[in-house]
């Protein structure tokens, strides 16, 4: 009973925000409120807010509601292929930037954590943060032997909170696949349990630390990238110990051209960095914004990049990274035909799909990249694009290729932005053949098959009686096929809860108008009569609908 009414009041203080920023169509969508300009008009400020643009007063709206809805929206906006561009690149906007929390509380976790005091542990301890974010907060210390470290701390009780949050957004996300018509292009309870997954990785230290132990591992002899070293017997799964760096901010470009730096050269090895991660290594930093990549400018005519943050780090299983790399592939070489045959092949689309259709639309999007400068082509625009036209054809895209778009289009804003006339393309492709040269090469083909023959030896005296038993049920007409559908089992869930149905939308509305009335509260006395009443008397019904359906 306490949980859902915790739940009830976050429902409705969300109806009143969403309905001061003038977003009635959002809750309309998820019968959280039915917008009716009188309603509307209670709401504080919404009149004002109706004149921003759409994408404005969304992130407005996340960054009220708090840091969890914030760091949502970021996830949300690497989401392109299913969202409007300017609601995409506003939300990508949103900084993820709160109030720190208390330092002595910060150096009672490390303590917890390491079982010793900061003081046995470090030469020192600043409890003044250098950076807090919605996860965890940075303060800066010294190792007893004097190097420099960072030392990142999870905020306290921070997975309770993001439990709730993200089950309230659970239960949002099935309103909107229940009652809203875009839900089924959209996938919204997808979206939450893909951000379910991205936000409680990041809470783990221990996680993150072996993110950026593998990528230092990969590019440890690198002249384009440097990545921090991490001190392994502090990090604890609270807290993460690694080296501090210094460096320039990517998106500092005066400060950049002020030391000299060759933007170019730069802006070059960039682009092959995002290559090697992706197509040698198969491991990738998947949140390479600005604000977490510094340049060291110490040889400004041979800078180095230097990736932090390594919470979001991203790769892709062995079949999908070899149709991937023959995408790109196919792509630089306008070889259209072979981009829909491996759509096809690798069973991004259905089986029968016609190919002639499919590279007819592939070719839509493709060529007229072609009649366009080299320098103003964006691959990952191309991509995104790509992604977009494929959904005709029930192209059912994953996560991580998602994930990959996004980071292609990180990459490329921040090579632009320090050469504008860089040629991505011209640098993209002879890095991918150089890599899949070397990785598909007879040799390397030749250890891979050397590796898998132990296990192939193993399984080798079980394959005459596995065949044997499969002949034996296809002579017998005993073979079956077994189907697990998600369909199905939503029509089940469907019917299970169809009773429900009412109640909820009678809830949801009397939400909404409670929201609305209440938030109108705060603006003056008059507000404290009759609308109050009114607000609290459907507050106290759409309450007991709310319990009424929860039981049932």
């Amino acid at each position: 009973m306490i949980s859902a009414m915790r739940q009830f009041l976050s429902l409705l203080r969300i109806s009143a925000i969403l309905a001061r920023y003038g977003l009635g169509d959002l809750l309309a969508a998820t019968h959280l409120y039915r917008p009716m300009g009188w309603v509307t008009g209670l709401v504080p400020g919404a009149r004002d807010a109706a004149s921003k643009p759409r994408g404005e007063r969304l992130r407005l709206a996340l960054q009220e509601l708090g840091p969890v809805y914030v760091k949502f929206g970021q996830i949300l906006s690497t989401r392109r292929d299913l969202l409007p561009r300017d609601i995409a690149e506003e939300l990508a906007l949103l900084q993820d930037r709160v109030p720190p929390f208390p330092g002595e509380e910060a150096r009672q976790i490390v303590e917890r954590a390491l079982r010793q005091s900061v003081d046995e542990a470090f030469a020192s301890f600043d409890i003044e943060p250098l950076a807090s974010a919605s996860i965890a907060q940075v303060h800066p210390a010294t190792l007893p032997d004097g190097r420099e470290v960072v030392v990142k701390v999870v905020r306290p009780n921070m997975e309770a909170q993001l439990r709730r949050d993200v089950d309230l957004l659970k239960a949002v996300a099935r309103l909107a696949e229940r009652y809203w018509d875009g839900a089924q292009r959209v996938h919204p309870l997808e979206i939450v349990r893909e951000f379910e997954t991205f936000v409680f990785d990041e809470l783990d230290m221990q996680r993150e630390a072996s993110n950026a132990s593998a990528l230092r591992r990969n590019f440890e002899d690198s002249p384009y990238l440097y990545i921090p070293e991490v001190h392994w017997p502090l990090c604890k799964q609270d807290v993460m110990v690694m080296e501090r760096v210094s460096g320039i901010h990517s998106g500092d470009l005066d400060a950049l051209r002020a030391a000299g730096v060759d933007l170019p050269k730069l802006a070059v090895r960039g682009v092959r960095v995002f290559y090697q991660q992706v197509f040698r290594d198969n491991l990738f930093h998947a949140d390479m914004h600005p604000g977490n990549i510094l340049v060291d400018a110490t040889r400004p005519d041979d800078p180095t990049w230097i990736a932090l943050d390594f919470g979001i780090v991203a790769s892709l299983t062995p079949e999908d990274l070899y149709y991937i790399s023959e995408n790109f592939l196919a792509l630089f070489r306008r070889d259209y035909r072979r981009v829909a045959q491996l759509h096809i092949d690798s069973g991004w689309v259905p089986a029968d799909t016609r190919i002639d259709e499919l590279e007819a639309a592939v070719r839509t999007v493709g060529e007229p990249n072609f009649t366009r400068p080299l320098n103003e082509v964006s691959f990952g625009e191309l991509l995104f694009k790509l992604f977009k036209v494929a959904r005709r054809f029930n192209l059912d895209i994953q996560p991580q290729l998602i994930m990959l778009q996004k980071t292609l289009l990180n990459i490329e804003g921040v090579g632009r932005d320090l050469y504008p006339e860089l040629d991505i393309w011209g640098v993209a492709r002879p890095e991918l053949e150089k890599i899949l040269h070397e990785k598909y090469s007879v040799e390397n083909v030749a250890k891979d098959l050397r590796r898998q023959l132990p296990r192939w030896v193993a399984q080798a005296p079980d394959m005459p009686n596995l065949v044997r038993d499969y002949l034996d049920q296809a002579v017998k007409g005993q073979l079956t096929t077994r189907i697990a559908s998600e369909d199905l089992a939503s029509l089940r869930a469907e019917h299970a809860v169809s009773h429900r149905r009412t109640l909820g939308v009678l809830a949801a509305g009397a939400i909404g108008i409670a929201g609305a009335l209440l938030t109108g509260l705060q603006t003056g006395p008059w507000y404290l009569g009759g609308l109050s009443v009114m607000g609290l008397s459907l507050m106290g019904l759409s309450a007991l609908i709310f319990f009424r359906s929860a039981r049932r």
